[in-house]
């Protein structure tokens, strides 16, 4: 890919990773390690490129802040970039700065470790209403990201989480959490003023399958079964499993564990009432 007339054999081979998160801090990571030392010199060098002042993406503005074991993640990414056999360039745009032009004139190889850092879209009417946001712009809001506005419209006293991954749990738990149990951890000042003063009653998490095709793992269920002053609700019809999510709680131990806390769950709520 390099324009350059210099000869590959005699100098280090020259990658630009695009992107300093969690991926691209790892794709440099295994290049490094992968790289043979002739003669003293390193075969590969390597330049990590990120469109904001620090690294880390993901973990930095993608998870909770009441996830300290996962954003210790931070930790281990740092001791890579700490060992000074890769060049951290922050503040750099891809297409704005610096082009595919560009990188092919002065590497031979160019990785891009952007990830997906907008929302997919739902393909369903009323989508663009008022009131209606993607789970990434309020991961973003409550994380600090610095290209989201300080403040969040939290008005609605009841509010619809679609999806049942990671990041719907996420959503749905920082909105019923009590705030003052946040002030352990990295929360921003503004994010915590916002959640203290928020109206947010109940929270209704949907998703198109059942309890054995969820995605959340079973470290954020158990978050949420922790906190306090929560009542989880479930009910009984979703329960009715098909031929195939009996063979997924069968062969799968993650999706046993969670369909079996969660049916103990709904046996529990309905022995109570």
């Amino acid at each position: 890919m390099s324009n350059s007339a210099e000869s590959t054999s005699s100098r280090p081979l020259r990658v630009a990773i695009v992107g300093a998160g969690p991926a691209g801090v790892y794709a440099a990571d295994i290049l490094t390690k992968s790289n043979e030392v002739k003669d003293g010199d390193f075969q590969v060098s390597i330049d990590l490129f990120e469109a904001y002042p620090a690294p880390y993406g993901l973990i930095r503005y993608g998870v909770a802040p009441d996830h300290p074991r996962i954003k210790g993640i931070v930790n281990a990414l740092h001791k890579v970039l700490d060992r000074g056999d890769i060049r951290f360039l922050g503040n750099v745009t891809y297409g704005r700065d610096l082009t595919l032009h560009d990188f092919r004139a002065f590497y031979d190889a160019v990785i891009f470790s952007t990830g997906a850092i907008k929302d997919a879209d739902l393909d369903i009417p009323g989508i663009g209403l008022e009131g209606s946001f993607g789970g990434a712009d309020f991961v973003s809001w409550y994380d600090g990201h610095p290209d989201v506005p300080r403040d969040w419209p939290l008005e609605a006293k009841e509010i619809a989480v679609i999806g049942n991954g990671n990041v719907a749990l996420d959503v749905a738990r920082m909105l019923v959490k009590h705030a003052d149990e946040l002030l352990v951890t990295e929360i921003p000042d503004n994010v915590y003023r916002a959640l203290k003063d928020s109206p947010v009653t109940d929270v209704h998490v949907f998703g198109r399958r059942g309890p054995a095709q969820v995605k959340f793992t079973p470290l954020e269920l158990r978050e949420l079964s922790h906190a306090k002053d929560v009542d989880i609700v479930l009910y009984p019809e979703d329960f009715e499993f098909d031929e195939a999510s009996d063979e997924a709680i069968r062969s799968n131990n993650q999706i046993r564990t969670m369909v079996n806390t969660l049916t103990n769950w709904l046996v529990e709520e309905h022995a109570e009432a």
